[in-house]
């Protein structure tokens, strides 16, 4: 079977939709490799993006072959591609990051498209006019086009049929796994290393997500103000927006300045040891599509809070704790509860761990190329 995707964000992107492309190329390379797997992009990647998948056998990268649309990439990306898809007798496309090029239909090359959130929908004020505008007509225009939508979690899926009418036996729920590095112990001293390089305090609550207003840090923030543990901090990673400035204002009027730890700058082959050595994951998240960074705590042997309201639950599992994103209070409480009992410690670790079996490399594999075969 020879299958093409949309490879912009494989090349481009460090992290979310970037992270999950190259997820599901990999795992679907390794796991199913008499299939061709050819990869689309506008341009080459720099640094080392797509070091895993570049020199596989089966993996083959793309890019214009003409000047014209070298220039103009965008237009290559839309529809222009296609031709290339037709030379490369491409049988199935899928679309990795909620859109489609156009003419698939035309040209009798069968698509899916997966759908990772419709947030812009939900949560209005976290977007610009213009921005909603553009997702609303990419997505909807993708789940119409193609033969097949795949969704993250079955809320998505839900939103796909509220929003878009889309019938619910045209979408699959598939969810979504992480980067192997998280499912291996780190040795000591490269622990040491990491927490000498961030310093690190010796206690800490982990947060990892861009760090804006819909991630809802701040309520972590606010819990801590009433933790008798006054010894453990919290240490949040991820891309500075305007918000950060709010959660370190809060935290210097409420005497928190000096446990609050934003950090921007953590390298990805870093991260594996941030979450190993902290004492407990929190994503109060006020919605989300699915949740990766659940699965990379709970792969790490973290106990994990999350945030009731959307699909945290999916991606937790039932021994995880959830929490109103708008209870400091309910928070902190839960926050208490877990680091004054190591035996409900404990027990979440090893639950957390047997539950993220479901997110494996190869039964997600399994089950993208279940919904491929339905059309090969």
């Amino acid at each position: 079977m020879n299958v093409g995707f949309d490879a912009k964000r494989i090349t481009h992107n460090r992290t979310g939709l970037g992270n999950y492309s190259r997820f599901i190329v990999r795992v679907l390379s390794a796991y199913y490799p008499e299939n061709n797997y050819h990869l689309y992009s506008p341009s080459k990647s720099k640094g080392r993006l797509c070091s895993e998948l570049e020199g596989v056998e089966n993996i083959h990268f793309h890019y214009p072959d003409r000047f014209i649309f070298r220039i103009f990439k965008a237009v290559w990306r839309s529809g222009a591609l296609v031709s290339s898809l037709k030379r490369d007798r491409i049988e199935l496309f899928h679309g990795l990051s909620n859109e489609l090029p156009y003419g698939l239909c035309k040209n009798n090359i069968r698509s899916i498209v997966t759908i990772h959130d419709l947030i812009f929908l939900r949560y209005p004020q976290f977007y610009k006019p213009i921005d909603r505008w553009i997702y609303t007509k990419k997505f909807r225009a993708a789940c119409r086009q193609a033969d097949k939508v795949i969704a993250i979690s079955e809320m998505t899926k839900r939103d796909i049929v509220r929003f878009f009418n889309i019938k619910e036996d045209k979408i699959s729920v598939v969810y979504q796994g992480c980067d192997a590095s998280f499912t291996h112990t780190v040795a000591q001293e490269k622990k040491d290393n990491v927490r000498a390089t961030y310093h690190l305090p010796s206690r800490f609550i982990l947060n990892v997500g861009s760090i804006e207003s819909r991630k809802n840090l701040l309520l972590i923030v606010k819990a801590m103000k009433y933790l008798k543990e006054e010894d453990i901090e919290l240490v949040a990673i991820g891309r500075r927006t305007s918000y950060a400035d709010e959660v370190e204002q809060y935290a210097k009027e409420n005497g928190l300045a000096d446990r609050i730890h934003l950090i921007s700058n953590v390298s990805f082959e870093d991260l594996p040891a941030v979450y190993q050595m902290a004492d407990l994951f929190i994503y109060p998240s006020f919605f989300e599509g699915f949740g990766i960074p659940i699965i990379e705590a709970m792969h790490s042997g973290v106990p994990v809070i999350a945030a009731t309201g959307s699909c945290l639950e999916e991606a937790g599992g039932p021994d995880s704790i959830y929490i109103d994103p708008d209870d400091e209070r309910g928070l902190a409480e839960q926050i208490s509860s877990i680091l004054s009992s190591p035996t409900l410690c404990e027990h979440m670790k090893n639950a957390g761990v047997e539950y993220v079996k479901r997110f494996s490399d190869e039964a997600i594999a399994r089950d993208i190329m279940q919904v491929y075969r339905e059309f090969i």
